[in-house]
């Protein structure tokens, strides 16, 4: 018999689950262990302390046998990637998978460059849950290509690239987010959009890369659901930055105030700021 398709709740329930899922966090502190960039590694690793989880920021080839089966969910970003950690990484998803631990991969300006590529083609052999980039990133991906980049910075739009995170979700099986001024979220079917968020924390470095390791954190307490776990992420990041803009002056204080929102989150300001909705068949 045929499975019948899903379907995504609708939109008066996802300020719901946004709640209860934040919750879940906050209760259970899933360890998240994160190899990750330089540039990333402090904002990743208070943006899940402030969201309730617990970060590790490991990535020692040696450690990983005994470290990586226990995490309750893996997150891979090669922004400053290398030859000497893509071992780490693929040895870490490898334990991941095999332990039936979800684990999400940041395919930072995967179009740089033809190693950068080849890394994350290599990587998504290994099964990821989510992949999460930007609208060049998926583009990258999706056709396998080098192409011209503005370095991290998405020379696309996240609706650009909507067609090409089907396919791509479609050929690996993952649930891939392109994220931008909309945040799209598919599982190659369905297709939703994620409008919370300010464009100021696009002037703050790693904001990418964070709610990359919050969706690791989501989607580690409701690994069955990672489709919702992963837009509900993007929407909870994003209300933190409306929160936040509200407090801040420019990019350095709404880093601050980006951190502290998503740590006092309570159910009233989170249920009415939510707006996940289906943006497309």
């Amino acid at each position: 018999m045929e499975a019948e398709p899903k379907v995504e709740p609708p939109s008066d329930q996802w300020a719901d689950m946004a709640w209860t899922m934040l919750t879940t966090v906050r209760r259970q502190s899933p360890l998240i262990q994160c190899i990750t960039n330089f540039v990333s590694m402090d904002l990743m690793a208070n943006t899940l302390l402030s969201a309730g989880a617990s970060p590790a920021m490991l990535h020692t080839l040696e450690e990983i046998p005994h470290f990586t089966p226990h995490v309750h969910a893996l997150c891979l970003n090669v922004g400053t990637l290398s030859a000497d950690w893509l071992p780490s990484m693929k040895a870490a998803a490898n334990f991941a998978f095999n332990s039936s631990k979800p684990w999400v991969l940041d395919p930072v300006a995967a179009g740089a460059s033809g190693f950068r590529l080849n890394a994350c083609l290599e990587l998504i052999q290994l099964k990821p849950t989510v992949i999460r980039g930007n609208g060049s990133e998926i583009l990258a991906l999706s056709k396998a290509s080098v192409q011209p980049t503005k370095g991290v910075d998405s020379s696309h739009e996240s609706t650009d690239a909507i067609e090409a995170a089907k396919s791509l979700a479609q050929a690996t099986g993952a649930i891939v987010a392109v994220s931008g001024a909309i945040d799209i979220v598919t599982d190659g079917k369905r297709v939703i959009g994620a409008h919370n968020g300010v464009a100021m924390m696009q002037k703050i470095t790693a904001t990418g890369c964070s709610v990359t390791a919050l969706i690791a954190a989501f989607v580690a307490v409701d690994p069955s659901n990672a489709f919702e776990a992963t837009a509900l992420a993007l929407s909870v990041f994003g209300v933190a930055g409306e929160m936040g803009m509200r407090l801040a002056k420019g990019p350095a204080s709404l880093r601050m105030h980006l951190i502290d929102s998503l740590y006092g989150l309570d159910e009233a300001t989170l249920i009415s700021h939510v707006k996940i909705t289906t943006f497309c068949d």
